[in-house]
């Protein structure tokens, strides 16, 4: 009964993130951008690299969704992994 309610809040959790932040495929400095609106968009997404660099196993996650040192895209599931991690932009 209790794991059923932790899926149930996580649900909850999740639908809420959807209707305030929309999860879909973003280019790398779009979403950079909405991390760190005040900045240049070099300079977000390379905030933005630091933060999922430091925080743990997001770099490995993000790469088992296929995100490659190339990507230049975020997918919706990558998107997602990151929202998670970092909260929302």
């Amino acid at each position: 009964m209790l794991q059923t309610l932790g899926n149930v809040a996580e649900n909850a959790y999740l639908c809420n993130m959807e209707n305030t932040f929309k999860i879909r495929t973003y280019g790398r400095m779009e979403l950079a951008q909405l991390y760190c609106p005040d900045v240049q968009p070099k300079t977000a997404w390379r905030k933005l690299k630091e933060w999922i660099d430091y925080y743990p196993h997001l770099n490995e996650k993000l790469s088992l969704l296929g995100r490659t040192t190339c990507t230049r895209t975020y997918s919706p599931p990558q998107v997602r992994a990151i929202v998670e991690a970092l909260g929302e932009p």
